[in-house]
């Protein structure tokens, strides 16, 4: 990773890609962006958290932050679970 990269924190990142979106949004209303949001980085967290822990779940639970149940449904939700 180039130190460029290395410098933005995720959160300019995020700024970047959402100020990105609403520029090309031509006008249409926005609706409901949390929830396309919180769709859109938690499938890839899981999977890079999944990844980063070998698919060993009890370890991406507490990385995480979040019990082993609430993973388990979020996999299924994502059909990450297989």
């Amino acid at each position: 990773m180039n130190s460029e990269k290395s410098a933005q924190t995720l959160s300019h990142q995020v700024t970047q890609a959402l100020e990105s979106y609403f520029s090309q949004l031509d006008g249409l209303e926005v609706v409901d962006l949390h929830a396309l949001v919180i769709r859109e980085v938690e499938k890839p967290l899981l999977q890079a958290v999944l990844n980063h822990t070998k698919s060993n779940q009890s370890k991406a639970a507490k990385v995480l932050g979040l019990s082993r149940g609430t993973l388990r449904k979020k996999l299924a939700l994502y059909q990450l679970d297989s």
